[in-house]
């Protein structure tokens, strides 16, 4: 028994680990790849939904690769760029982009764009106008690249309630023709109101729509465009306003010069 007394006394402790124990982080990739691809999705759909058509072909083009890397090209950084003297013929026939000599139509409207603003600028100078940067914009549209003019409190276009135009836009649409000369296109010519405070039986804001647009239409005849390149004088009363929350807001009254693409349909309308 005085044997057994001496032998050590071993004491055998466990940890205890709170929650479960560790599992990994794997857990985490998952997730945040199932958000960021949440993210691209809300994303697509909302271009999908605030873009034109014309706009959606840009994006696509944009992405598409345009350096052929195989069968027509080395990929080095000669004298072509990694491109040999077939790839002009090759992207086009394999669908894989445009290249600089053949541009899609996208690209041609794009530079379209591009240089009708710079033009037009360079115009501008040489004309005394209150219309400024600030009382105009490029966009493109289904038709082609266009030319918006919105009314201000403090930039009309026309007088109130009538198709004269003001000085200001006459000097404005000179410079606008002058610019319009030095391209081949066809121009299309719509007017937009906003809406009356007063519902009435013969609703004027149809009349005076066509009316201005047909008086932008004689104006930049008059400073030099050609009668034959204005293919459409449309008038759209208050049916496309530009601000739908305030209908009456003066920035509904607008002038659109579209430069129409050479493939492009023109549909019926007014001229």
């Amino acid at each position: 028994m005085a044997a057994m007394s001496n032998a050590p006394v071993i004491i055998k402790r466990k940890k205890v680990v709170a929650g479960g124990g560790h599992h990994g982080g794997a857990w985490k990739v998952a997730y945040a790849d199932f958000v960021t691809a949440m993210m691209a999705f809300f994303l697509l759909m909302w271009l999908l939904n605030a873009t034109t058509e014309q706009q959606r072909k840009g994006l696509a083009d944009y992405f598409t690769p345009d350096i052929p890397v195989a069968r027509v090209s080395g990929g080095g950084k000669g004298n072509f760029g990694g491109e040999s003297l077939q790839s002009e013929e090759t992207l086009a026939l394999e669908g894989r982009g445009a290249s600089s000599l053949y541009p899609t139509e996208e690209e041609q409207a794009r530079g379209a764009l591009l240089d009708l603003e710079l033009k037009l600028e360079e115009e501008l100078e040489t004309v005394s106008t209150s219309l400024d940067r600030r009382h105009y914009e490029f966009r493109m549209t289904d038709e082609g690249p266009a030319l918006e003019l919105e009314e201000g409190p403090d930039s009309l276009l026309f007088e109130p309630e009538t198709a004269e135009p003001t000085p200001a836009l006459r000097e404005f649409l000179r410079a606008v023709a002058q610019t319009a000369q030095a391209t081949e296109q066809d121009f299309l010519i719509a007017g937009f109101m906003s809406s009356s405070p007063l519902v009435l039986r013969d609703n004027p804001v149809w009349r005076l729509s066509l009316e201005r647009a047909d008086k932008v239409r004689g104006l930049l005849e008059n400073s030099g465009l050609s009668h034959e390149r204005v293919k459409r004088v449309t008038g759209h009363g208050d049916q496309r306003l530009k601000y739908q929350s305030t209908p009456m807001d003066i920035g509904n009254n607008r002038i659109e010069i579209i430069i129409l693409q050479k493939s492009a349909r023109v549909p019926l309308g007014s001229h």
